[in-house]
């Protein structure tokens, strides 16, 4: 599973880095993935992440 963040669409409201701190961070203004795979363990936290952004900019694929 690969987990991105469009910075163009965040609005950097940090929800995905306090639901899912193994994979999202704040850099400055708007949140980035600190790897694109996610690990181990960590899946359903980052597609509850995902599914909560209220602009849709964390994209999944699995």
């Amino acid at each position: 599973m690969r987990a991105k963040v469009d910075p163009d669409i965040c609005t950097g409201c940090e929800l995905c880095t306090q639901t899912c701190p193994e994979v999202f961070y704040m850099k400055g203004d708007v949140a980035e993935a600190k790897n694109a795979d996610v690990p181990a363990g960590s899946e359903d936290l980052c597609r509850q992440a995902a599914e909560e952004c209220p602009v849709e900019a964390i994209i999944i694929q699995d």
